[in-house]
């Protein structure tokens, strides 16, 4: 049996992202969001969140390209001049890895995201990072230790496979493809290995900031067995304050809410639904 989660990233970091997550959800194919608890309209997307009870809501953990929950003279060492974390995400994870005081403020600021999100009265669907900086193992097991106290049942390991991808157009496969695919193998691993609900397969990587209604209809009709989630970022603007340089934002809303996608969806028999969904349907088998 093929079965798919439809997630949108990024919900709570503008308006216009969350005025996509909320038609893509209406009028789409969208099932779930993940949510940055320290997003400038964070608010506003657990408002609209609330309304709309089918919408699976995680945790967005973000320790880079944003600022931290925790005031700056609690993160001293994660944070730069501008109280932004480090860009650096290598030189960031080697301090994770070694420095005993950074690791201490790297988990109070996990910590303090998850309680942030349990302050929102929603329930907790799922749990990933912004640019899967959840690959490092440091952040992974911080995760796992804290995650479980707040609920954490299920979370993303982007293992995304080539081979799918090349029947549908030619992929490159790139040198960061290259370097993340083991440590997105082996987190995997670690997660299922801890009792998480892990999607098999995920998409979006490789197509990131690219995910056409064409190709997001290729792939329904690719789609291998087991559970798969497919993961964009619509947005209802392409310029939004902190977008992404070269992200088509409006086509990957109008991929998510094309009649052709639902189409495709209904004739391939796929069973949709949010990360709980497939936690509950296990824990019944």
């Amino acid at each position: 049996m093929r079965k798919l989660i439809v997630t949108a990233d990024d919900f709570g970091v503008a308006d216009a992202v969350n005025e996509a997550v909320e038609q893509a959800h209406l009028d789409g194919i969208l099932t779930a969001a993940s949510l940055m608890v320290s997003g400038e309209a964070a608010a506003d997307a657990v408002a609209r969140a609330k309304r709309l009870p089918r919408l699976g809501v995680g945790l967005h953990i973000v320790l880079v390209d944003g600022r931290p929950i925790l005031p700056p003279n609690r993160v001293p060492d994660l944070i730069d001049a501008s109280g932004r974390f480090h860009a650096n995400m290598a030189k960031a994870g080697v301090r994770f890895f070694f420095s005993p005081s950074v690791r201490r403020q790297l988990a109070a600021e996990i910590e303090a995201q998850f309680a942030a999100f349990a302050a929102t009265g929603l329930p907790l669907d799922h749990v990933n990072a912004h640019r899967h900086f959840h690959l490092h193992p440091t952040i992974a097991g911080l995760i796992l230790a804290i995650g479980r106290r707040y609920g954490l049942a299920a979370a993303r390991a982007p293992v995304e496979p080539m081979d799918v991808l090349a029947r549908i157009e030619p992929v490159r496969r790139g040198l960061a493809h290259r370097i993340a695919a083991p440590w997105a193998r082996a987190t995997r691993r670690r997660f299922v290995e801890a009792g998480i609900l892990v999607p098999d397969h995920v998409f979006g990587l490789a197509w990131s900031g690219a995910m056409t209604a064409d190709r997001v209809q290729a792939l329904l009709r690719h789609l291998p067995p087991g559970l798969s989630e497919l993961y964009l970022h619509p947005a209802t603007d392409d310029d939004y304050p902190g977008h992404a340089p070269g992200y088509n934002y409006r086509d990957e809303l109008a991929a998510l809410t094309d009649a052709g996608t639902r189409g495709e969806l209904d004739r391939q028999a796929i069973a949709l639904g949010r990360f709980a969904d497939f936690v509950e349907g296990r824990r019944a088998a």
